[in-house]
């Protein structure tokens, strides 16, 4: 039985979003006074994910410029593997919309739950940092 249970129906990530964007493991720097691993650890990883996916799509550099509905569903423990899931949900003529989801697995077990998800707006930009269009979908 896994030390968070989750009442959620089961589900795969991976069937839904693919293979994670980063995958890595909470360690006790990354706490908060109360010895869980820190909300802004959680979000910090999620922007980095949300930036590989912006990059990707949009050939080039991006930049974050709004995070919505960030809700936080479960704890993450010390030693917990932590992979960030993500895609685009919705595009514009210079930005993006890419839902981001991270999902916790404890270090023994096999079971995995989402702890936390949010959307982030990225906005292609040049060498200027000015926004500029995103390069046609596809090749």
């Amino acid at each position: 039985m896994s030390a968070h249970p989750t009442t959620d129906p089961i589900v795969d990530p991976e069937a839904q979003f693919g293979a994670p964007v980063i995958r890595t493991i909470a360690m006790p720097a990354d706490t908060n006074p109360a010895g869980d691993i820190f909300g802004g650890w959680l979000m910090a990883n999620m922007d980095l994910a949300a930036g590989n996916v912006a990059t990707r799509r949009a050939r080039g550099r991006a930049a974050t410029v709004a995070v919505e509905g960030m809700s936080f569903h479960r704890p993450v423990l010390v030693g917990d593997e932590v992979s960030f899931y993500g895609a685009i949900v919705g595009e514009g003529r210079t930005s993006m919309r890419i839902r981001i989801e991270a999902w916790r697995r404890a270090r023994e077990e096999t079971e995995t739950a989402k702890v936390t998800e949010a959307v982030f707006t990225f906005v292609a930009i040049d060498l200027d940092r000015k926004p500029r269009p995103l390069p046609p979908a596809g090749g």
